[in-house]
């Protein structure tokens, strides 16, 4: 049978916690794969934003939720997608869903689409903001995925920066786990964190 992906890891670990209804956040939406199941998840009473600094990224997602709602896969959240580094997401959700939102799903690395600048990743710096602010957004139970990519030019200083992140964080307030292939130390990789229920944050 084999393991699952890292990719379809992260969607298992967040279906479970994500309901009809529910919030979520896309915190690099690239192609709008996560995007799309976000708001499949959360249904047309949920919620989802999306956040990317590449108009290319937005155009993609925009196309992919377009697809699936003439298709009628399935009925989708509201989705408000934003031309911004995930960097800036305190300030850009509303502040009624501090300490609402179920999900926050981070693919990080660079946009990967054929014609797409490779140069163009997730640096460290605005990643570890982002991963604060999703913390701070988050339910009691909610949950962070991030896909790390390794492999890549930086990916390994970026994925080193948020497994300290998430190994300091206080276990009275989160707890994080990683899911990886152990033999091969440039695949991608999946960290997870969940808020406590009755964490202060």
């Amino acid at each position: 049978m084999g393991f699952m992906s890292v990719l379809s890891f992260a969607h298992k670990l967040t279906e479970g916690r994500l309901q009809p209804g529910g919030r979520a956040i896309d915190a690099t939406v690239g192609t709008g794969a996560d995007t799309l199941f976000l708001a499949k998840a959360a249904g047309p009473r949920g919620g989802v934003y999306g956040f990317d600094i590449q108009p290319a990224a937005l155009a993609l997602a925009e196309e992919r939720l377009r697809l699936a709602r003439e298709e009628a896969q399935a009925a989708l959240s509201p989705v408000t997608l934003l031309l911004q580094s995930h960097a800036a997401m305190a300030e850009a959700v509303p502040p009624d869903w501090r300490g609402t939102v179920s999900a926050v799903m981070f693919n990080l690395g660079y946009l990967p689409s054929g014609d797409a600048d490779k140069t163009i990743i997730t640096e460290p710096a605005g990643t570890l903001a982002a991963l604060e602010a999703a913390l701070a957004l988050l339910r009691p139970g909610g949950i962070i995925t991030a896909v790390l990519y390794p492999g890549h030019e930086g990916g390994d200083r970026e994925a080193a920066a948020v497994e300290a992140w998430a190994a300091g964080l206080p276990s009275r307030q989160a707890q994080a786990i990683v899911y990886r292939q152990l033999q091969r130390a440039s695949a991608p990789y999946t960290l997870a964190v969940e808020k406590k229920k009755g964490a202060d944050l």
